[in-house]
C-alpha cells in the first residue's frame, strides 16, 4: 500500500469525496485517496493524504460514485467501422431500409461495394430483405446487409459471386446457405458461412473492402465517448484480428486511448500467439491479451443457437448450427490451455455449452498445471448440471446483461416460456458460487451497464413482461457482475472493479443512489461524469 511517506512527488495526488461511494470492498465510504493512476487509501486513512503538499481534494457533491463498469464482452472496433457505413440503427431510422439503401446506392459510384449495418428483418416494414430485393436495388453493386446480430447477413447477386457463393455450391461447414422455394440461393449467409468471409485467415485476400486503420482512428474515439458516457471505464473487444490490434496500437500511439482494453483474438491466429509465446494476459494496463475467441453455436436472439431440445430455428430447421465440430473444438481448447492462453467460446444453447464444458475438462485434465479460467461467452441457456460443472472446471460465464430487456419477445417465440425464463442466468451462476462477468455484445445488444443491472434486477423486457421473476438479482449484486465479476472474466481482478487501495482509479460517477433509485429506473440514472487512472475523461 503506498502511504503519504512514499508517494512519488511527481504523481498527482487527490481526496475524492462524495455522499456515498460504493468500493465493492467492504462498507461503502464517504473519501478515497489516488496516487497517480491507482487509490492509495480508502475512508479514514485516505484523510492523511490531504496534508500532502500540492494534494487537491476533488468534492464531488452529492452523488453516487462506484466502480468503473467493465464491460466484458461488446465489439468497438466493429462500432467504429459501422460508423463508416450505412448504419440503420442511426440517422434517419424512420425511413425504411430499402430507401436508405436505394439512396446510398444512386451516391455510390456502380461497381462500388454497399455494406449496411445492423438490420432487424422483424422490424422491417417492407418485409425480410433477399436476393431478389437488393437485386432490384441495383444489379451492378455489391451490397451486403449485415444482421443485427452480426450472425448473418443478406447479399445480392454481384456480393454473392464474390465470396465464392453460387446456386449448386455446398454448403459451407459450420454454416447454411438460405434458399428460396425453387432451390436457388436467396442470399441470406448464416453463421461459419458468414464469418469465415468476415475473418478471413491470414494472408488471404479480404471480402469486404479493407478500411485504414487511420481512417478509423476518428470513429474509434467517438465510440470511446459513447462508452465513457455510460460509466464504462474498461471493456474486452470480444473478436479480434491483427488489423484491430494495429488500430488500438496506433490509437495509443497517438494519444487517443483514452479506455482501458482487452482483447479475445480471433482463433485463425491463436497458432501466431502461441508461436511467439505469448499467453493470457500478454500487455499492460491499457492493453492487453485476454485470450483466444472461439465460437460453436449460433445466435440467441438471432435464434440460431445449438439447443439440446428442438425449437424452430431462423434458418428454417428444427434446431441451430454448430460452427466447429468437436474433434476441432477439443484440438482448438487443448492448444489454447497448454500454451497458458485463456480461451472465451461463444455457446449460447445448454448443448452447445455442453460441448465447450467437455473440451475445456479435457484440456484441464491433460494440462492440470495450467489454471487460467476459461470463459463461456453468453453462456445463455443452462441447467442446474451445467451450472455445476461449469463451477467445478473454474469457468467464468459471461452472459448478457440486458439482452432480456432488448429480445425478451424473441427468446419466448423462439425457444418458448420456460427456457426463455431461465435465459441469461445470473441467479443461478451466483448461487452456485461461480463469478460472472457483466456484458452488453454492443452492438448485438443495448450498450448501458445501468440497464443491464436495471434488467438483472427486474428481468424486466421491453414490453413490461417478466422472465423469471425467481432469477432476480439485488441491485449490489448487478453492479459487481459488471466491475468485479467482469475484471475476473478478463483476468485482472487485482487491477479492476473495486474502490481499494492498489487498485486502479477508475470509476463513475452517478447522479442519483442506485441503491435508493426505483429498480425500473436504474437504465435513467445519469451518470455525471467518467474517471480513468484518477482523470476524468468524460463530463456530462
Amino acid at each position: 500500500m503506498t502511504t503519504p511517506a512514499d508517494s512519488p512527488a511527481e504523481a498527482p495526488v487527490r481526496i475524492v469525496r462524495a455522499r456515498r461511494i460504493t468500493t465493492l470492498e467492504g462498507r461503502d465510504t464517504q473519501v478515497f485517496a489516488t496516487v497517480g493512476e491507482r487509490v492509495a487509501a480508502v475512508g479514514e486513512q485516505a484523510e492523511r493524504y490531504a496534508a500532502l503538499p500540492g494534494a487537491e481534494t476533488v468534492d464531488l457533491g452529492d452523488v453516487h460514485v462506484v466502480p468503473g463498469f467493465h464491460d466484458a464482452h461488446c465489439h468497438p472496433t466493429t462500432l467504429a467501422q459501422t460508423r463508416l457505413r450505412l448504419d440503420l440503427e442511426s440517422g434517419d431510422t424512420a425511413t425504411p431500409p430499402r430507401a436508405r439503401i436505394a439512396a446510398r446506392v444512386a451516391a455510390t459510384p456502380p461497381g462500388q461495394w454497399i455494406v449496411v449495418e445492423r438490420y432487424n428483418p422483424r422490424a422491417d416494414p417492407d418485409g425480410r430483405l433477399d436476393r431478389a430485393a437488393l437485386d432490384a436495388l441495383s444489379a451492378e453493386h455489391p451490397i451486403l446487409v449485415i444482421h443485427f446480430s452480426c450472425h448473418m447477413a443478406v447479399a445480392g447477386s454481384r456480393a454473392l459471386e464474390l465470396g465464392g457463393f453460387h446456386d449448386d455450391g455446398a454448403v459451407p461447414t459450420g454454416g447454411d446457405l438460405g434458399r428460396d422455394a425453387a432451390g436457388r440461393l436467396d442470399g441470406w449467409i448464416y453463421e461459419g458461412a458468414w464469418f469465415d468471409q468476415w475473418y478471413r485467415a491470414a494472408g488471404e485476400p479480404s471480402y469486404l473492402p479493407e478500411d485504414a486503420p487511420g481512417d478509423l482512428l476518428a470513429p474509434l474515439a467517438e465510440v470511446f465517448r459513447e462508452f465513457q458516457s455510460f460509466g464504462i471505464t474498461s471493456y474486452c473487444d470480444a473478436l479480434t484480428a491483427p488489423k484491430e490490434l494495429k488500430l488500438y496500437q496506433q490509437a495509443r500511439e497517438q494519444g487517443l486511448l483514452t479506455m482501458r482494453v482487452g482483447m479475445l483474438i480471433w482463433h485463425r491466429y491463436a497458432r501466431t500467439l502461441r508461436d511467439a509465446g505469448l499467453h493470457a494476459g500478454f500487455g499492460d494496463e491499457w492493453l492487453r491479451v485476454v485470450g483466444v475467441k472461439l465460437m460453436v453455436d449460433g445466435a440467441l436472439a438471432g435464434g440460431t443457437c445449438l439447443c439440446q431440445d428442438p425449437y424452430r430455428a431462423e434458418t428454417g430447421s428444427d434446431n441451430g448450427l454448430q460452427l466447429m465440430d468437436d474433434a476441432e473444438l477439443a484440438a482448438a481448447v487443448l492448444a489454447a490451455h497448454s500454451a497458458g492462453q485463456r480461451v472465451g467460446v461463444h455457446a449460447n444453447g445448454d448443448l452447445a455449452v455442453a460441448k465447450v464444458l467437455d473440451a475445456i475438462e479435457a484440456a484441464r485434465a491433460a494440462y492440470p498445471e495450467s489454471r487460467v479460467n476459461h470463459r463461456i461467452e453468453h453462456c445463455s441457456l443452462v441447467d442446474p448440471a451445467l451450472v455445476g460443472r461449469i463451477r467445478a472446471a473454474g469457468v467464468t460465464p459471461v452472459p448478457f446483461g440486458a439482452f432480456v430487456h432488448g429480445h425478451g419477445a424473441k427468446l419466448r417465440g423462439y425457444y418458448g416460456d420456460a427456457r426463455a425464463e431461465r435465459a441469461c442466468d445470473h441467479r443461478a451462476f451466483l448461487d452456485a458460487g461461480v463469478t460472472v462477468g457483466g456484458s452488453s455484445d454492443h452492438p448485438a445488444g443495448p450498450l448501458g451497464p445501468l440497464l443491464g443491472i436495471q434488467t438483472m434486477v427486474t428481468r424486466r423486457t421491453s414490453e413490461g413482461d417478466v422472465l423469471g421473476e425467481d432469477r432476480r438479482l439485488t441491485v449490489r449484486e448487478a453492479l459487481s457482475v459488471y466491475t468485479a465479476g467482469s475484471a475476473h472474466a478478463t483476468g485482472e481482478s487485482h487491477l479492476k472493479g473495486r474502490i481499494a487501495p492498489g487498485m486502479l482509479a477508475d470509476f463513475a460517477v452517478l447522479g442519483d443512489d442506485l441503491f435508493a433509485s426505483d429498480p425500473d429506473g436504474i437504465g435513467a440514472v445519469p451518470v455525471l461524469s467518467t474517471w480513468v487512472g484518477g482523470r476524468r475523461v468524460w463530463e456530462a
